[in-house]
């Protein structure tokens, strides 16, 4: 397997993050001498649930814990451990429901948690070479990465699917829609309705890019409406999806007006079988490889948002940092005018000092449209 962009984490953390994201090879990899335990063993999760304790069975170890969230009472045991045994516990998970409550009653300020998403786009060939929104990358290789895009649109940065060839990609995604996108996500979540579900990630896929109300989903879904809160729920927290809040409400309305909804790899398109427009899918491409680096703690900031003018004209991203805020416009001409960049204009005029405003277009140059810098998709390849 090929390095991560991950930080190596100091102390005891647990790092969440999709099925098949390579949490458990990053941890193996990276401290290959430590005892190892997963909860998908049978043996493992059975001692987990009847005698948690029998898992630290002498003090001052460290202990990597696998899919902790099957049983997130175990983190009480582990609060012991860290407590009375001078333990040191790398745990891993990949839904969230209800794990996240338990870490934070039970193991608040003795744990951090780190992200694991799926793989940036060139993580597989090496460390990050510029920093994507303040440094231009190579021209050669913005060349190289031009010509791999069509590649990475259709199967993704899932990392077992760069390691397979190509020709076996499509194959292995749709095992992973039958298997860790459905069967294994309902069986996690006491999901009832696998049927109801498969129509929720359809619908979902096809939303891409839309403001998703709650009530909407569940009648284009054919869903009760607490059963269509519970199943995107399921899906947020199992990070197979994301959300940008509108950055035109207020802090407290922002949870509780339409969001917009994307899943965490562009390869999921291909593994549902969706049938989406060219800009559906390279907006989906672009957000979830920003998102993938907001996650890895390149940019200072807790969550993505879109905006929205009193108008109604949208732009597709907004990054709020303490020091700028980024506007975002992703188009698929290769030959962005200043009609494409209105928007983005409007939005740094509110605050020119601290707003700055970029388009990613599928073209191979730099350039700047007013006050607008146009960025080439490919200079998202190894960029941070």
């Amino acid at each position: 397997m090929f390095q991560r962009w991950l930080a190596k984490p100091e102390g005891s953390f647990l790092l969440i993050g999709p099925r098949r994201s390579g949490k458990t090879t990053f941890l193996r990899e990276t401290w290959p001498e430590v005892a190892y335990c997963t909860l998908d063993d049978f043996d493992y999760l059975d001692v987990a649930r009847r005698d948690p304790k029998a898992l630290f069975p002498a003090p001052g170890r460290t202990l990597i814990i696998d899919e902790i969230q099957r049983v997130p009472e175990l983190t009480i045991a582990v609060k012991y451990a860290l407590d009375n045994l001078g333990y040191r516990v790398m745990l891993t998970g990949s839904s969230r429901i209800g794990l996240l409550d338990s870490a934070a009653d039970t193991l608040a300020g003795r744990i951090s948690i780190r992200h694991c998403p799926t793989a940036c786009w060139g993580e597989d060939h090496g460390a990050p070479t510029h920093a994507i929104f303040e440094q231009q990358a190579d021209p050669l290789q913005l060349r190289a990465a031009a010509r791999e895009l069509e590649e990475v649109l259709l199967h993704g940065s899932f990392p077992e699917v760069l390691t397979t060839p190509p020709e076996q990609r499509t194959e292995l995604l749709r095992r992973y829609r039958d298997t860790y996108f459905t069967r294994d996500l309902a069986q996690l979540s006491a999901l009832d309705n696998l049927d109801g579900l498969r129509a929720m990630l359809q619908h979902f896929g096809r939303s891409l890019g839309s403001r998703l109300a709650v009530s909407n989903f569940a009648r284009e879904a054919a869903l009760s409406h607490p059963t269509a809160k519970k199943y995107l729920g399921v899906l947020f927290q199992s990070d197979l999806a994301f959300r940008l809040l509108g950055y035109q409400y207020g802090p407290a309305k922002r949870y509780l007006r339409a969001m917009k909804c994307y899943f965490a790899d562009v390869g999921m398109i291909t593994a549902l079988r969706l049938q989406l427009s060219a800009g559906q899918i390279l907006e989906q491409f672009v957000l979830s490889e920003l998102e993938k680096r907001r996650k890895l703690g390149f940019y200072d900031c807790e969550q993505l948002y879109y905006y929205s003018s009193t108008s109604g004209a949208e732009i597709d991203l907004i990054l709020e940092e303490p020091e700028v805020t980024r506007a975002v416009e992703i188009k698929t001409t290769t030959a962005p005018s200043r009609a494409d960049t209105r928007q983005l204009e409007a939005f740094v005029a509110q605050d020119p000092h601290k707003r700055k405003a970029y388009v990613f277009y599928p073209g191979l140059d730099y350039r700047e449209l007013g006050n607008v810098i146009c960025l080439p998709v490919a200079c998202l390849y190894r960029g941070r």
